[in-house]
Order: C-alpha cells, then structure tokens, then sequence
C-alpha cells in the first residue's frame, strides 16, 4: 500500500524574504511548516550571511523551478576594504590586511569600469559546486583547497551606491552562476587593498523582485495556512517567459496521456518549448515536434485528469 504524503497539496510560488543567518534550506523549511505544505523547493541558494528573495515552490511549481536557476540575478552588496578573508565575508577569518590608499570615487568608478561585461571568474571554495562528488564549502572547512576553473559570467551593470574611505556599497546585475564575493574580492585587489563583503541582499531573481517578498515573521503572524495561501503566485510565473500556446479538448487529453497532439504552432518554431493551456488553465509544458504539433514536455498532474 502507497504511503500518503502528510501536508496539504499546495502548488504556487513564495517570494520569501530570507532572513541573515538562516541558510537557504532552513528557510525553506520553515515555510514548508507554516504553510503544512506536502512538497516544497527553492530556485537557487542564498548564502547564511545573504538576506532577500528566495523564491520558494510548493507542489506542483517544483515541476519547473529549474527555469529560475539561470535567470539573472540583482543584489545590493557593502564591500569593505584593505581586510581579506578567507571566505570573502565578514564572517570568515582575516587572513590578511593591507592599507587602503587614498581613493575617491572616480577611482572606484574606473576599476567597476573594468568588471562590467563579460568576465572570468574563479568560483570560490565556499560555493555548492562539487569537486569528485564533494561540494566545494564541504571541502573549505576541512581546510582543504582545490584548483578550480575559471568560468565566464557576465556583469550587466555594477553601480555605485555610497562612497567612504575603506568601504562602499554596489548594487550589481548579473548573470546566473556569477559570485558577489569574488566579484568584490577581485575589485578590491584591483584596487589595490584587498576587499571582502560584509552585507548581501539579493533583490531580483529573474522577472520576480524584492516588492513582493514575505518575511518569515509576516508569516508566521498569519492565522492560518489558508490566509498565506492567498499569498503565493500562480505556478507558471515560473515559465512566462515562454511562448504560449493554446490547445483543445482533444488535444489536452492526449497530451494528458503522454501523446502528441495537433494544436496551432503559428506562435512558435520547430523545437520550441512552448506554456499549455486549456481554457486559460495551465496544463504544463509542451515541445513543438513538427509544424502543428507538440508533443508533452512536463505537465500538471491534474492535466491528466
């Protein structure tokens, strides 16, 4: 006999506002309780010291947080200088420290100059990537360092926010699997002082931004599950970015039972992903096989049905 899922079978999506000092499963965990939700998931970590948007899946929009992953990212960031450590935060140790020179503005300006664009990056021991099966962060406190490639990631826009004599606050967009403390570690030996961060906020993921976002303690002062319900968006926010097409009655039920169906392609290409629907409700994803037909990619359970 098939074990029941405990919870409640929530689909949606949560803009949680992740607290400091929690990491990204802890979070989503707690969420997960407060919402007795049956599955739950995030789109791509924060670190502990990070706070801001973690978009959070329950249910069925776990299906497809995987299009989140590599969105582009916006954060707001303090980096202090002339003090090195070995995690490229404030909560790492100090391993080196160096005088700072006289900077103004203009100097900062010309070294983000630098660093917008397309440029290569070496992740930091302190990251999820895995090396012979073992995350990197796993091996870091062990105090194990290893060689790690360079990757390139892309910096859209760097801006300076606040200015001070060893310190000053950026706010960056950039492209998926781009790491804030490296980016901050590397201006900071650019200018020739060394530099780490002591804050972090991520204040977009994608199309989804930090107005929208629930603190954990919003929350929990909510009477029940039912009222935080109301509060998560529909699942395919996660895929708006894809073509929409609409199919039929027919059409529906053979996708529904894993069969290519004739539906009007004019909207997209041959090998497009494509977002399904069925009398404006979202039955999931759907490829463009041939012209005028799609064949089912990843859909709702319910569009089974």
């Amino acid at each position: 006999m098939a074990r029941r899922r405990r919870g409640l079978p929530i689909n949606g999506v949560l803009l949680l506002d992740k607290p400091k000092g929690a990491s990204s499963n802890h979070a989503l965990q707690r969420a997960r309780r407060l919402f007795e939700a049956q599955k739950a998931g995030h789109t791509g970590t924060l670190d502990p010291m990070a706070t801001g948007l973690l978009p959070v899946c329950f249910g069925e929009a776990t299906k497809f947080s995987a299009h989140l992953l590599a969105a582009d990212k916006v954060y707001r960031t303090r980096v202090e200088l002339g003090v090195i450590t070995d995690s490229g935060d404030a909560e790492g140790t100090v391993i080196e420290r160096r005088d700072v020179p006289r900077l103004t503005e203009a100097d900062i300006e010309g070294v983000l100059n630098r660093f917008r664009g397309e440029i290569e990056q070496v992740p930091p021991m302190v990251s999820a990537l895995r090396h012979q099966g073992r995350k990197l962060y796993e091996l870091a406190r062990e105090g194990k360092t290893v060689e790690r490639a360079a990757r390139r990631v892309t910096v859209y826009d760097a801006r300076l926010l606040a200015f001070e004599p060893e310190a000053f606050e950026l706010e960056v967009r950039v492209s998926k699997g781009t790491y804030i403390r490296t980016l901050a570690e590397d201006i900071g030996l650019a200018l020739g002082s060394g530099a780490h961060i002591s804050a972090l906020r991520r204040l977009e993921t994608g199309s989804f931004a930090s107005d929208g976002m629930h603190p954990l303690e919003a929350l929990e002062a909510l009477p029940d599950p039912v009222a935080r319900e109301a509060l998560l968006l529909p699942v395919d926010v996660l895929v708006k970015h894809l073509p929409r097409l609409d199919v039929d009655g027919v059409a529906a039920t053979r996708l529904g039972h894993g069969q290519s169906a004739t539906v009007d392609t004019t909207a997209c290409g041959e090998g497009a992903l494509a977002r399904l629907y069925r009398d404006e409700t979202f039955l999931g994803l759907g490829t463009v096989t041939a012209p005028q037909e799609v064949a089912p990619k990843r859909l709702l359970s319910s569009a089974a049905d």
